[in-house]
């Protein structure tokens, strides 16, 4: 299980740097600090109440898994994460 946990530590330091990467070949003006590489999202703009609501509670998002509000990967909306076990308990 170590083995793994230190395996995904250097796949997320890789996804990081080539985001990074990604952003500075860009001219400054075009720069989002936000994307994908692969099919990995990131967003390293400061984060504001909105973008994590968002990603962590918003009923207008039919996703349970959301890109972050800030960083590399994926949130879990848990709005509908609770509408759907709700809706199976029913």
């Amino acid at each position: 299980m170590e083995r793994i946990s230190k395996m995904m530590r250097w796949v997320m330091l890789g996804v990081a740097i080539a985001a990074v990467a990604q952003q500075l070949r860009r001219p400054a003006e075009e720069r989002t600090w936000q994307g994908r590489v692969a099919f990995v999202p990131y967003d390293f703009r400061l984060p504001t109440l909105e973008r994590i609501r968002q990603a962590w509670w918003n009923p207008d998002d039919e996703r349970i898994i959301t890109p972050r509000a800030f960083g590399i990967g994926w949130a879990i909306n848990l709005y509908q994460l609770r509408r759907r076990l709700l809706m199976e308990a029913a």
